[in-house]
């Protein structure tokens, strides 16, 4: 796992410049720096070294040196295709996977996307015909940005590599901002810069005489079987789980796994037989894992590493994590991933995680919603609408929500796991107007894509390319690379994938429980309890501390800053309603103070 950075120009100072630009996200690989710079390009490259793969020095060339390459990631499938390629006449230098996509993008062009089986975000340049070519992986594992200012082509690994060059103009973009209210992260190609963009996953792009192309070359998709019976669907999971791990668990590196107390976690890390086991919590036994992850671990003789995050610890750090996001992330949960990494740094280089599990075998609570009151949906629609209106107009609470909800159609009320502020509210909340789209414009694309489906994979499918690529993937590359630590994924692997992709609902969730079948799967490894463990996320006690004392004015003094941007009697209005228990409203300030804190740090 590394990073990098790079740029087509024609100054003559571009060695300076690009080592300034790699400094900037050294954390992605202190081990060992690279560079080619040429009268056309610069390329910049950090590496963090993992002992299997010790031939990986970047940027790397072809035979003739008319390519040159600059990757992030790991390719699992990476012999096989080295085996195909020699065949057909190319010679290595290394046993570097890098080297086998520098050699595949010379054989086959493009297709050779499709072939990789791994995570991936890299670029190469053709100096034949002065081309730039850019591909991120299927799912977004691995993130891409890029920008074009001043007739310079710029790209990198993360945002803040950027900063350095003469060419980049700082400036925010507002746009961005009233969309992440509702959604809590950037969501799109455009990010809270002006004019940089993130490749989307499952793109590729290729710039050529001052102008970028981008293209699509796999698109998720759903294809239920329903012909098959639950005793397959347990011994594909068993099977393709199973081979993700070993392909994912390479020979001579030492890997461990952050545990929580839920079942992705636990199975991973008894499947995998990792020795070391690294969880985070809290004082407050309520947002707490630690107990269950020490048990859990003496019971299957892994040592659990963990710490236990105190309020000050958290608030002092946030600033510093938002810098390493490049954009604000208001998931309370980032925070507490970063000490998990932090930890986990220090007695390993690589770490598993459960990432993907819940959006491709129906993990998330919320999935149960359609089918649990099935009983009110026999109420005629035009009925349901007239008294969710009627109910919008009464205090918000569980049972209200729930009418309120339930007289919407899916596509109005659903943009994944996280929805902050409506249309309605942010207008509200913002100083200024700009013309983002409404979310529901955000959305639609998708909706219309997944029509045919039911509600509960309408809402797979939504987060898994809403919440899961801009929240879930964003913080747990950002997070480890933060902390110079490799983080593999085996849910998030082609066969999983594919698997999952073909599963009907009702072997995914039921009125009782979520990820029916791989429940049942991970029954026969961990112990029922554990298997049928309610999902609790990354439990962060964030509610009860924004009415501390100390944390409130603390916030409230940031909203009194923040009127640049916002309304301050609105935000203080959420922030005393929330103190005085007349609304939870703890993820609407966590929003708001996220970004204010993220400005401060790349702005102010």
């Amino acid at each position: 796992m590394c990073g990098f950075v790079g740029f087509i120009s024609n100054k003559k100072n571009k060695k300076t410049i690009i080592k300034k630009m790699s400094n900037k996200i050294k954390h992605r690989g202190p081990d060992s720096e690279g560079y080619h710079v040429d009268d056309d390009i610069a390329l910049g490259f950090r590496l963090l070294k993992i002992n299997d793969l010790s031939n990986d020095n970047q940027p790397m060339y072809n035979e003739d040196k008319t390519l040159i390459i600059t990757f992030d990631g790991r390719i699992y499938n990476y012999k096989d295709l080295r085996k195909q390629l020699i065949k057909k006449g190319h010679t290595f230098n290394t046993d570097s996977d890098v080297e086998v996509v520098l050699h595949g993008y010379e054989e086959y062009g493009v297709d050779i996307l499709n072939k990789l089986r791994g995570m991936f975000a890299f670029v190469i340049y053709d100096s034949n015909k002065k081309e730039v070519f850019g591909a991120r992986d299927f799912y977004g594992i691995k993130p891409l940005y890029y920008t074009l200012m001043n007739k310079t082509f710029m790209f990198a690994s993360e945002i803040k590599a950027f900063l350095p060059h003469p060419e980049f103009r700082k400036e925010l973009n507002k746009r961005a901002l009233e969309n992440y209210l509702t959604f809590q992260y950037s969501k799109g190609p455009e990010t809270f810069f002006k004019n940089v963009f993130k490749l989307p996953p499952g793109h590729y792009l290729i710039y050529k005489g001052k102008e970028i192309e981008i293209k699509k070359y796999y698109e998720f998709s759903f294809d239920i079987d329903d012909n098959q019976t639950l005793d397959y669907w347990k011994n594909e999971i068993n099977k393709v789980l199973a081979n993700s791990i070993k392909a994912h668990k390479t020979s001579k590196v030492k890997t461990g796994g952050f545990l929580s107390s839920g079942v992705d976690s636990s199975y991973l890390i008894k499947a995998s037989k990792v020795k070391k086991s690294f969880t985070v919590g809290f004082e407050n036994k309520k947002y707490s894992e630690i107990d269950y992850a020490k048990d859990f671990s003496s019971e299957n003789k892994i040592e659990n590493v963990n710490k236990i995050i105190s309020k000050e610890e958290y608030f002092k750090k946030f600033p510093t994590i938002q810098y390493y996001m490049d954009e604000p992330l208001a998931d309370p949960a980032a925070i507490a991933l970063y000490f998990a990494a932090n930890i986990a740094s220090k007695h390993v280089k690589v770490c598993f995680s459960g990432e993907g599990a819940d959006e491709i075998f129906g993990g998330y609570n919320i999935y149960q919603e359609p089918l649990s009151i099935s009983w009110y949906n026999k109420i005629p629609f035009f009925i349901r609408r007239f008294i969710s209106k009627v109910a919008s107009c009464l205090p918000k609470v569980r049972g209200i929500n729930f009418i309120v909800r339930r007289g919407r159609k899916l596509e109005e009320r659903y943009v994944g796991n996280a929805f902050i502020f409506d249309t309605k509210e942010r207008k509200k909340l913002l100083n200024f107007k700009t013309r983002a789209k409404d979310y529901k414009e955000i959305t639609k694309p998708y909706y219309d894509k997944a029509k045919n489906l039911d509600d509960v994979t309408k809402m797979q499918y939504i987060d898994f390319n809403f919440w899961l690529v801009d929240d879930i993937l964003l913080k747990a590359d950002k997070m480890s690379m933060a902390n110079s630590l490799e983080v593999r994924l085996p849910f998030l692997d082609k066969n999983v994938i594919n698997l999952g992709r073909r599963m009907p609902t009702k072997y995914k969730v039921t009125n009782k429980t979520t990820k029916y079948a791989y429940r049942l799967v991970a029954n026969e490894l961990i112990n029922d309890e554990v298997a049928n463990k309610k999902k609790l996320g990354f439990p962060v006690p964030i509610r009860e501390w924004i009415k501390e004392e100390d944390t409130y004015n603390l916030i409230k003094k940031s909203f009194l800053r923040g009127n640049k941007f916002f309304n301050t009697r609105e935000t203080l209005k959420l922030l005393d309603d929330h103190i005085n228990n007349k609304k939870d409203n703890s993820r609407k300030i966590w929003t708001i103070y996220t970004f204010l804190t993220w400005y401060n740090e790349y702005f102010k």
